[in-house]
């Protein structure tokens, strides 16, 4: 009987849900982060303040290769995952730059500012490293690209992504799957 309520609570734990079956989770929390990078954008118009940040960017990899270790995920692999997340970044921020460089009329009304933006990036930061660490199995599998288009399939579809947010999301996900 002990057994058998060790299997059943294994199987009712996050890492064995139906949500574990699949990378949505995962893309769900990178979409999120990718259209956060508008608020971003909006932040650093007209300011003179580069959408390269050589030093922040470097806190960000510093910070998830920490909390990856002690999630018991490889912090190389972090890294990689991650620095794709910022390169996704900064390609919405460019385009969304040149769009309003090109159209006045598109320029931001508002400049939020960046200090509330980052715990936002910060959360999506641990969501996406706590769904690294819950769909390791997918990730490692043959069948991880089949996988991550699906995902990718669903989270433009459920989140109404743009164009640019699609193309940030494509940007995004290259370093999900670490199989064969």
């Amino acid at each position: 009987m002990l057994l058998a309520g060790a299997i059943i609570a294994a199987l009712a734990s996050p890492a064995h849900s139906c949500e574990r079956e699949s990378l949505d989770p995962l893309l769900r929390s990178a979409a999120a982060r990718v259209t956060t990078s508008d608020k971003v954008a909006a932040a650093k118009w007209g300011t003179g303040q580069p959408i390269d940040d050589p030093v922040r960017e470097q806190q960000v990899l510093d910070a998830v290769a920490r909390k990856s270790v002690e999630l018991g995920i490889d912090p190389e692999e972090t890294k990689r995952v991650f620095r794709d997340q910022i390169e996704a970044s900064k390609l919405v921020q460019r385009a969304l730059h040149e769009r309003c460089a090109a159209n006045p009329g598109e320029r931001p009304a508002d400049r939020p500012d960046l200090g509330e933006i980052r715990p936002v990036i910060d959360r999506l930061n641990d969501e996406i490293l706590l769904e690294l660490r819950d769909t390791r199995q997918l990730r490692d599998a043959p069948s991880c690209d089949g996988y991550l288009t699906s995902a990718f399939q669903h989270a433009s579809a459920d989140l109404r992504l743009t164009g640019l947010h699609r193309l940030g999301l494509v940007r995004a996900v290259p370093s999900i799957c670490t199989g064969p």
